[in-house]
């Protein structure tokens, strides 16, 4: 039998070893704020996903370059329930606000 000395006894999962470290490193804002970069398209649905040039946050603000008109529209007159739904899943403290570009 193997014994392996240098590990702990009880084995943490992997998520949860990755959540520690972003904190120690104090790095989870910044991993909330890619993550949602990353995932506008499955957030918004795929037709507001496609008609999506850009995302970027900048100081606490999400800019969302959209290609067309009507679809800017939607989004701007859902604003509250989109920034709703980045508080659940992203944190409260991730963006402040939506703004189309």
């Amino acid at each position: 039998m193997n014994n392996f000395t240098g590990r702990k006894k009880d084995a943490a999962p992997l998520e949860e070893a990755f959540q520690e470290l972003l904190k120690a490193y104090r790095l989870e804002g910044k991993f909330r704020e890619k993550s949602l970069i990353h995932d506008w398209s499955s957030l918004v649905g795929k037709t507001i996903g496609d008609r999506t040039q850009s995302v970027f946050i900048r100081d606490k603000k999400l800019f969302v370059k959209i290609t067309s008109g009507p679809v800017k529209r939607e989004i701007q007159m859902n604003k509250s329930k989109i920034l709703r739904l980045i508080e659940e899943r992203y944190g409260a403290d991730v963006i402040e606000d939506l703004v189309c570009l």
